[in-house]
């Protein structure tokens, strides 16, 4: 694993923009072609077999939540723990999800987190890397089969959704906008019957969802997390209606940082993970400090001996997990953390290609850059 610098396209800009990227330049450049990340095919294969074997570990660990209750650990309200239990004994269909790892190509990847419910950067992922190295390196490789295997899981999961119609909401922003817009493309090409609207023309009739046609919603992606809905009027009515929803409600189970001491308390010491805990740093002495419920790398104390580093947010009310730092290693000055993809929820198949977001500290941020790669 290396990190190359490299030129630019010509009018990259207008190119990423043609194939869904819209978001590439904010405060400061987000899509950065300036480098790329370069991996060997061995080590492509050790973060897809860490990503298949993470899923079966964290599917273990969300059964033992609910075998043994804890939902106080992870903070999960009262009202979201029938649909938890329902939706998980119901298994409803899942699509997707997000394992970002530390990694250096030497030692095994680490998990830092897992982005179970509402994971974004795949547009980034699936597609403009992908025109990228097209472009650029037509006779190399990517570890990236994300938008193939997006169409294949829609076309085996057409048979749950009443009349074979998925309906798609988010926040009406950019990234989010544009992530289900993509979506709703692969779904239409698995010959699906699809719709898009903001969520809040998400409405409720008294006996069921509907949508801004006044129509009912039998399936619905959201692109909007559950703790949010769970805290809003929207939320009280999910357990009345039938509309299925993906992700769906046990999704918030592995969504919330609470299941990383979970899982080390499951499988302690394993290869890919890093020691975590609820209740303090204990005996660790260097440590990160989560927010179980925080997003974007927002509320995040990284403490060493003699040193500190703490991002600003706004979140953190939910509880906080302890977690050992992780060995990040800097490539030319940046710290890169592998977005690792799982689509569906096959077991010992469900790795489908990364993504690289870099930053200038350990911490990744919203201002963090995605960078692309190959490997050979």
């Amino acid at each position: 694993m290396r990190r190359i610098e490299i030129t630019p396209r010509a009018d990259w800009q207008r190119k990423v923009e043609e194939v869904g990227l819209t978001w590439h330049t904010g405060e400061q450049v987000y899509w950065n072609e300036g480098a790329y990340y370069e991996f060997t095919a061995k080590e492509v294969d050790v973060l897809e077999a860490a990503t298949n074997e993470l899923e079966t570990m964290t599917l273990q660990a969300a059964q033992h939540v609910i075998d043994q209750k804890l939902y106080s650990r992870l903070g999960i309200p009262e009202i979201a723990i029938p649909l938890i239990e329902s939706s998980w004994e119901a298994e409803p269909p899942s699509l997707y999800g997000r394992f970002d790892f530390a990694y250096d190509g030497t030692n095994p990847p680490k998990l830092l987190e897992y982005n179970a419910d509402t994971p974004t950067s795949l547009v980034e992922a699936a597609v403009v890397q992908w025109y990228w190295l097209q472009d650029c390196f037509p006779k190399r490789d990517q570890f990236n089969s994300l938008h193939e295997r997006l169409v294949a899981l829609w076309k085996d999961l057409a048979k749950y959704f009443p009349g074979r119609r998925i309906d798609f909401c988010s926040m009406d922003d950019a990234e989010d906008g544009m992530t289900v817009t993509y979506l709703q493309d692969t779904a239409q090409q698995a010959g699906l019957e699809t719709s898009i609207f903001p969520i809040d023309e998400v409405g409720w009739d008294g006996e069921g969802f509907l949508g801004p046609d006044d129509q009912p919603l039998g399936a619905v992606f959201k692109l909007y997390p559950w703790e949010w809905m769970m805290q809003e009027e929207f939320g009280k009515h999910v357990a009345q209606a039938e509309t299925l929803w993906l992700e769906p409600p046990w999704k918030m189970l592995l969504s919330n940082k609470g299941i990383l001491p979970i899982l080390w308390e499951l499988f302690p010491r394993h290869q890919y993970l890093l020691e975590s805990k609820f209740d303090g740093p204990g005996l660790m002495m260097s440590w990160a400090k989560k927010p179980m419920l925080g997003r974007e790398g927002a509320n995040i104390l990284l403490h060493q001996p003699g040193k500190d580093i703490e991002t600003a947010g706004e979140y953190g009310e939910g509880g906080v997990i302890f977690q050992q730092m992780a060995p990040l290693k800097s490539f030319d000055g940046k710290y890169p953390v592998i977005g690792s993809w799982l689509i569906g929820h096959e077991e010992g198949n469900v790795a489908g290609g990364m993504g690289i977001r870099e930053s200038d500290t350990p911490i990744t941020t919203n201002t963090s850059q995605f960078v692309p790669h190959l490997f050979d």
